[in-house]
């Protein structure tokens, strides 16, 4: 039978991401609607690591699965790290992802180039009864910068204005693997990989 991964987000875009980049393990992939989980889990960490710690422990005892939760956001220089972990809330309620990216986009209007440095930084928190401790966590960052209108339809979130650099598109120009390959995301599930297979 296989052992189902529970990853602890309703975001069906998160879910599709780790269900590509654990395609190789043997996990059945869900996400919490899913199982039909309507536990709502309070972000009160200060730090993407405590908030990721959080909601595993939380999904983890209210499902019964592993689980696997990750707290991720943008971070920008500029804006004296804002969002920061408040990636997902910000701006407050009512905003959906175009109007949060359009809110940074305005804060930093006047800004030139060199002075839009930006990074992805996500960690992962991985909980279950067969987890050496009961937990492991990775963190993973990718460098970048906010460009100065949105480009590309994949992706979600603050994808469209990320630019890559090396890669002379935003993240949401990328195609899934491609994205995978280098994302904040997969960095951090690279350092649970070894975990993961111990576990499938």
């Amino acid at each position: 039978m296989t052992k189902k991964l529970l990853v602890a987000t309703r975001n069906s875009g998160k879910v599709r991401e780790f269900s590509r980049m654990l395609a190789d393990m043997a996990f059945d992939v869900v996400g919490l609607d899913d199982l039909g989980i309507d536990l709502e889990v309070e972000e009160t960490g200060s730090t993407f690591e405590e908030n990721a710690v959080l909601k595993a422990n939380a999904y983890a005892e209210a499902s019964g699965e592993l689980t696997l939760a990750d707290d991720s956001g943008l971070v920008v220089d500029a804006l004296n790290g804002e969002p920061g972990v408040l990636s997902a809330r910000y701006g407050g309620d009512g905003l959906n992802d175009e109007d949060r990216v359009q809110l940074v986009l305005d804060k930093m209007k006047h800004l030139p180039g060199w002075e839009r440095t930006a990074r992805f930084i996500a960690v992962l928190a991985l909980v279950g009864d067969d987890v050496p401790g009961g937990i492991a966590t990775s963190e993973g960052v990718i460098e970048g910068a906010i460009i100065h209108q949105p480009l590309g339809g994949n992706g979600f979130g603050y994808d469209p204005v990320f630019w890559l650099t090396a890669h002379t598109k935003t993240t949401a120009q990328l195609s899934g693997s491609e994205k995978d390959a280098i994302s904040h995301r997969g960095a951090a599930l690279q350092g649970l990989t070894e975990t993961l297979r111990s576990l499938e």
